[in-house]
């Protein structure tokens, strides 16, 4: 069968602390890309709508008008910069995507920068 990827954005908005003391928002928006086979009864290698919704569940709802450094347990230990939300995006949905596979995540901290990761 043939393989594709299909990605998905999603948008939150949170606050963050990196290593100086000031708290600062963003607007984020989150690819999340899933890589399979195509069904051949449905014709997706998986639902958008599904995509959208496991991400909205496991992801979203925890993050969006959060605080990171202080709402959000992921974070407690963890500094969370563009790299590390990207890492703990990608450990939180790997599980929950399957059987498809997750092949890249790009978190967009601002319309200019945003952070790439494919789980290596």
């Amino acid at each position: 069968m043939p393989r594709c990827v299909v990605t998905r954005r999603v948008h939150f908005n949170a606050a963050h602390r990196l290593y100086n003391p000031n708290f600062h928002g963003h607007n984020y928006n989150l690819d999340v890309s899933v890589e399979g086979e195509i069904d051949p009864g449905t014709g997706y290698v998986l639902d958008i709508a599904r995509l959208k919704e496991i991400v909205t569940e496991r992801l979203v709802r925890h993050l969006d008008h959060k605080n990171l450094n202080v709402d959000v347990p992921w974070f407690r230990e963890l500094i969370p910069t563009a790299e590390n939300i990207a890492v703990v995006c990608w450990r939180v949905l790997e599980p929950a995507l399957q059987p498809t596979r997750l092949a890249h995540i790009r978190l967009w901290e601002t319309e200019r920068n945003y952070v790439d990761y494919t789980g290596t």
